[in-house]
């Protein structure tokens, strides 16, 4: 199965740790910086980082086209955090200029959670998967509303933000605010590596 090659958007963002939760369940990995790099991957990861600068960076890199267009012809992507915003059709306090790929039809709200110091760890129940997942937030975004066609596959339970939307999942396309890479646990990833093999 090692002949399926999963990308990790390079430009910005938690990098390593998607490479190293994409490796521990068997697939090859690829670092993106550059749309040559991009057509050689079956699926990408979009990690967490910080979204505006991703947009930005992906323009500067003439990445940010090329991303639409494989994302619009179905290749399999899954965002973390900074990464979900990219694919969302729609952002809520974002900056004036901020760019996203889209392709989720879902609306985000950018650090909805609050800022860095207000940062937190909870399991949360994710279809698909048997036992919780271990989920940290960082700085993290959560979806105000979802489309149609949107499947949501997580919520926060408990506190403030108790009910608000955290994963979701849209044909090819798959996002949680948290980050899964971190911590050890790749079942999330091996989740989406089963959507990049099916497609």
């Amino acid at each position: 199965m090692q002949n399926t090659t999963v990308g990790v958007f390079a430009l910005q963002g938690d990098v390593r740790e998607h490479l190293a939760a994409l490796d521990a369940v068997g697939v090859k990995t690829l670092t993106v910086r550059r749309p040559e790099e991009l057509a050689r991957c079956d699926g990408l990861v979009i990690p967490g980082g910080e979204s505006t600068t991703m947009g930005k960076l992906a323009r500067i890199f003439e990445l940010l086209e090329p991303l639409r267009e494989r994302i619009a012809g179905g290749m399999p992507t899954f965002g973390t955090c900074a990464g979900m915003i990219m694919l969302a059709d729609r952002v809520l306090d974002g900056t004036a200029d901020q760019e996203t790929i889209g392709g989720l039809d879902i609306t985000v709200r950018r650090n909805a959670f609050g800022r860095q110091v207000d940062s937190f760890e909870a399991p949360l129940e994710f279809r698909g998967l048997d036992d919780p997942v271990p989920a940290v937030f960082i700085r993290a975004p959560w979806v105000e509303a979802v489309g149609a066609d949107v499947e949501v596959l997580a919520r926060v339970e408990g506190g403030e933000a108790h009910g608000r939307i955290v994963a979701v999942r849209q044909g090819t396309l798959m996002a949680t605010s948290f980050h899964p890479e971190v911590g050890g646990d790749a079942r999330v990833h091996r989740l989406f590596v089963d959507l990049v093999r099916s497609a």
